[in-house]
């Protein structure tokens, strides 16, 4: 949450931007602070602590307030996982476990459910949807795919960058692209973005909110790398994305209601009965 109001400040008004500075300042205080207490500290109104709150892409005060404080609670003991050469069989499973652990419990500090809802809205309406991803991030986006498919939307999966510029150069109204990117910097991902939204498709990113990918995207589920990846591959970092998708594939599937339940039924008989017979 501290890293997400750092990298806004630049995009906050003057007004938010001192709400922004102070939490940043006394971010144990304004975790438990009410919203008159942090408007009186911060010398605003509380309708500009509710719209700096909204700007972060939250519902409000009251989720502002436990997403900080779950960002605060994070055990100091999970910040660095690095595994040494020397490192017994239990340091390693306790450093890569607490790893992946730090990387859920960030994700969902950061996760907006305003982008969570935006990225619904696009997904319910869509014509087909199509889940890509370039390199490591194409195993998520293929996992995606097996998963949305059961809600009855058309769905694919690309994962190699003709393919995606392909079909970014004949997307269409109706067309929603969620792109996956641990850093958010790959070229052709950002070339088929630019492609698909001039035709009129909406497009997705679940990358690092302040990359180019992302600053190209409609919509930006935030889910920032774990690890360098410049150095190791993603692990870490493919949990998070990974857990992004679950919910909203979850969430999508409750705005859809008892179609997209009756499907997802249907979908676990047809094997189900196989499997007995």
């Amino acid at each position: 949450m501290l890293n997400l109001i750092s990298d806004r400040l630049a995009d906050f008004t003057s007004t938010e931007r001192r709400v922004g500075e102070w939490v940043l300042k006394h971010p144990r205080q304004a975790a438990a602070s009410t919203l008159a207490e942090v408007a009186n500290a911060t010398g605003v109104s509380e309708p500009s602590v509710i719209r700096f709150c909204r700007r972060l892409g939250l519902d409000g005060f009251r989720e502002f307030s436990r997403r900080l404080t779950e960002a605060l609670s994070q055990p100091a003991s999970y910040l660095h996982s690095a595994v040494a050469a020397d490192d017994t069989t239990a340091d390693v499973v306790t450093k890569v476990l607490d790893a992946s652990i730090q990387a859920l419990v960030s994700t969902r500090a950061e996760l907006p459910s305003a982008a969570i809802d935006a990225a619904v809205n696009a997904l319910t309406g869509a014509r087909q949807i199509v889940f890509a991803g370039l390199g490591a991030s194409g195993h998520v986006a293929t996992d995606a795919c097996h998963k949305f498919f059961r809600l009855g939307i058309p769905c694919s999966a690309l994962i190699d960058p003709p393919s995606l510029l392909q079909f970014a150069a004949i997307a269409a109204p109706g067309d929603v692209i969620v792109i996956v990117s641990t850093r958010g910097a790959w070229h052709e991902s950002i070339d088929a973005t630019k492609l698909a939204r001039k035709a009129g498709a909406v497009i997705i990113a679940v990358s690092e909110p302040r990359s180019p990918l992302a600053r190209a995207a409609d919509i930006v589920l935030p889910c920032r790398p774990a690890e360098d990846t410049s150095l190791y591959t993603p692990m870490s970092s493919r949990l998070a994305q990974l857990a992004v998708l679950d919910t909203l594939q979850v969430t999508l599937a409750l705005a859809l209601g008892e179609q997209a339940t009756d499907r997802l039924r249907a979908t676990k008989q047809v094997i189900s009965s196989r499997h007995r017979a």
